[in-house]
């Protein structure tokens, strides 16, 4: 299995990399977390032969600007959106004219699933959970291929992302802040926060992506975090755009 980081700012692009987008790509299929800028050069990765299933975390305009690029793509097997109850009708008032290519005008099928909080069975194991956010927004656990995947942003420190992380082979999520601050009033994680989730999950490997785009104004700025927060979680990695591991 191979995780591909295809944009991990928050909040808007800058040189430093564009807004969140993952490629996890299995043996079955491509999954996608979040549909930020960075979902624009997906093709680069995938052969789109596969079904491809993309992930909605939540409705905020980093996680979703980038459905304008989907007119781009010739996905063989279609698209499947899923995201929590009530994206339907959200979906197809911002993927429309006058603003964009309406779903029904691109050039393959795109479905959208609505899951309610729980497990659910698709071509592979998938849990769903809410997430502490000023809007409604998921956290996922993706069990497939034999490992376990687990997506968690935007949020604050709460249960259901050490639930989702459980014994996680790789957790993926935000670093909006920068060490020792908070925002309470707009939940969002620092690097100690991040690495307080995987440990208490037992995650054996700990993403971060997400970067606040005014805090972080600098790939220097990622790099710190990963020389001082390294030695305390070792299975640390702090990413960039186009980064690849392999899981």
């Amino acid at each position: 299995m191979k995780v591909t980081f295809l944009g991990t700012n928050g909040w808007y692009d800058t040189l430093t990399g564009n807004t969140c987008s993952t490629l996890v790509q299995t043996a079955a299929c491509d999954i996608i977390f979040d549909a930020g800028n960075g979902i624009a050069k997906v093709d680069h990765y995938i052969t789109q032969e596969k079904p491809v299933y993309l992930f909605l975390s939540h409705l905020h305009l980093d996680h979703i600007a980038g459905l304008h690029t989907l007119i781009k793509f010739q996905f063989k097997q279609g698209l499947i959106i899923l995201g929590q109850p009530g994206i339907t009708d959200a979906l197809n008032r911002i993927v429309c004219n006058p603003f964009t290519v309406p779903f029904s005008e691109l050039p393959y099928d795109v479905t959208i699933t609505e899951l309610a909080e729980g497990r659910h069975t698709l071509p592979f194991m998938v849990e769903c959970l809410p997430l502490i956010h000023p809007v409604p927004c998921y956290g996922y656990r993706l069990e497939t291929d034999g490992k376990v995947v687990t997506y968690c942003t935007d949020t604050g420190v709460c249960e259901n992302a050490i639930t989702l992380a459980r014994e996680a082979d790789l957790l993926i999520t935000e670093c909006g802040l920068k060490p020792g601050e908070s925002s309470p009033g707009w939940p969002h994680l620092n690097p100690e926060d991040a690495i307080r989730i995987a440990q208490e999950a037992g995650a054996k490997k700990l993403a971060l992506m997400h970067f606040g785009a005014v805090v972080y104004g600098t790939l220097e700025d990622r790099r710190e975090i990963q020389k001082r927060f390294e030695p305390v979680f070792p299975g640390l990695i702090v990413t960039y755009d186009n980064m690849t591991i392999d899981v």
